[in-house]
């Protein structure tokens, strides 16, 4: 079997195939609806374009490389930067199954079994939900999935110098993005330095540097709030949260759901596969890695079994390469596909939630209303990815949307004024506005929380018309002291 060189030009017929999966995967996530997860990552990634730090000027719940990458994309985007985050992840997305098809392509796999591969990864829920709004899952699941491909970059059997600083500059890069992801990278880094000869550790390590200057970087302009949002609001809020339904938390039920995440796209089956033919090889540390980084938060949802997708598709098209799969096997394929794809085809079909578009006309009709008042200044919402086609800011205090709001005693009255948030159990408005109407039923939303700020704001309410949103005006908003 012949590979294309490492170098060479890629003809532009093969590219059609994957710009058609990028004008797909872009339909998508512009008809998928409202989930107010996106809430942080578009007010973080707006206050970030307006040249806040993370941390240090907003609470920020996840990584800090993400809404700086993706500053000058909302200062670019204006009024459309909810559209354009959702289409830089599809985007990441149709790249991600690129890239595995690269990968295993350079292992080896024939180009039947590796777009058999990647087609079949395409049709997990996990990774249809995880690119299709605007989180921060589809950056780096791209990075991982380059690393990948670039770990294959080999040269007498071993990697290069350049392959090496470029490996540990995305493995890095998308731990930098999204926690889970050092896993994966600390294995990699350990497989390293068991082969010195063959991996070059040393430019491994020289290449994480940059991300990992970052890191250290946010840590230092703002300790306190890195380790909150980086790591103890991520391992306090779910006991809290969950407080009432103990059972959300044990183990049992992290192993249906996670069993269920898998089973919904062909993921578990091809775990199943790859098993069965004994071809994990040296992709089994780092899918081992992998599912210890979905299982390990509490409690484990689909979103964070992607980085175990990458190294598990393309250990597959190996191991279909070798042998192909059978009748019966490609019946289990076929129905899991078909599962797989059902959660998104439900989401066009159905008028459950608020689709994009409802919500960029609910986003109007709130700005006329906005422009009718006089609104002037940051706007205390629970839902501010509503604001930039509006034309205002978010109030720092509320940029992780509902997901702080709704906590009761994870941090001390003072530790929330140096931190820059707000909850529901001592609320407190110093803007001068309010919006409320974005957490319901539609958005994933609980419309508690926003009956909770509007009472805390305590003005006069005035409808957005059309919509279910309130303007409230806060007549004499009290200092905050920091």
């Amino acid at each position: 079997m012949r590979v294309a060189p490492a170098g060479a030009p890629v003809p532009a017929r093969r590219l059609l195939p994957w710009a058609l999966l990028a004008a797909v995967l872009m339909g998508l996530t512009l008809t998928r609806t409202v989930d107010h997860d996106e809430s942080q990552y578009v007010a973080a990634t707006v206050l970030a374009a307006h040249g806040l730090m993370p941390y240090r000027d907003f609470a920020y719940l996840q990584g800090p490389l993400q809404p700086l990458l993706f500053a000058p994309i909302a200062w670019a985007a204006g009024a459309w930067t909810w559209p354009a985050l959702r289409l830089v992840n599809a985007l990441l997305g149709a790249l991600t199954i690129a890239l595995v098809h690269r990968a295993a392509r350079r292992l080896g796999a024939a180009p039947r079994a590796a777009a058999a591969a990647a087609g079949l990864m395409l049709c997990c829920d996990i990774l249809l939900f995880s690119i299709g709004v605007a989180r921060n899952d589809a950056l780096p699941a791209a990075l991982f999935a380059a690393a990948l491909v670039v770990m294959t970059r080999l040269r007498g059997g071993a990697a290069t110098r350049g392959s090496a600083l470029l490996t540990g500059l995305l493995l890095g890069a998308a731990a930098a993005a999204k926690v889970s992801y050092a896993l994966p990278a600390i294995a990699y880094g350990v497989w390293a330095l068991a082969a010195p000869r063959r991996h070059r550790p040393l430019w491994l390590i020289l290449g994480a540097v940059p991300p990992a200057l970052l890191v250290a970087w946010c840590w230092w302009t703002a300790p306190e709030g890195f380790l909150f949002g980086v790591f103890h609001f991520p391992a306090d809020a779910p006991a809290e949260y969950y407080a009432g339904y103990p059972w959300k938390l044990s183990l049992a039920a992290k192993l249906v759901d996670s069993l269920k995440f898998l089973a919904l796209g062909p993921a578990l089956v091809a775990l199943a596969f790859v098993i069965g033919r004994g071809r994990m090889r040296a992709l089994a540390p780092l899918l081992f890695a992998c599912a210890v980084a979905a299982l390990a938060p509490q409690p484990t949802w689909r979103q964070y079994w992607l980085p175990f997708l990458p190294p598990l598709f393309i250990a597959l098209a190996l191991a279909w390469h070798r042998r192909p799969p059978g009748r019966n096997w490609r019946i289990a394929f076929g129905i899991t596909a078909a599962a797989g794809l059902a959660p998104s085809v439900a989401a066009l079909v159905t008028a459950n939630g608020m689709s994009l578009a409802e919500a960029m006309r609910t986003s109007a009709a709130i700005r006329a209303t906005m422009d009718r008042a006089g609104v002037t200044g940051p706007v205390s919402t629970l839902s501010p990815q509503f604001l930039p086609a509006t034309g205002r800011l978010p109030d720092a205090d509320f940029a992780t949307g509902p997901f702080y709001f709704r906590s009761r005693n994870l941090l001390d009255p003072g530790a929330e004024r140096r931190l820059h948030l707000i909850s529901h159990a001592r609320p407190h408005v110093s803007a001068h506005w309010v919006l409320v109407g974005g957490e319901t039923r539609r958005t994933s939303g609980n419309p508690d929380l926003d009956r909770m700020l509007a009472h805390a704001a305590g003005g006069p309410r005035t409808p957005v018309p059309g919509t279910g949103f309130q303007l409230v005006r806060v007549e004499q908003p009290p200092s905050r002291t920091r």
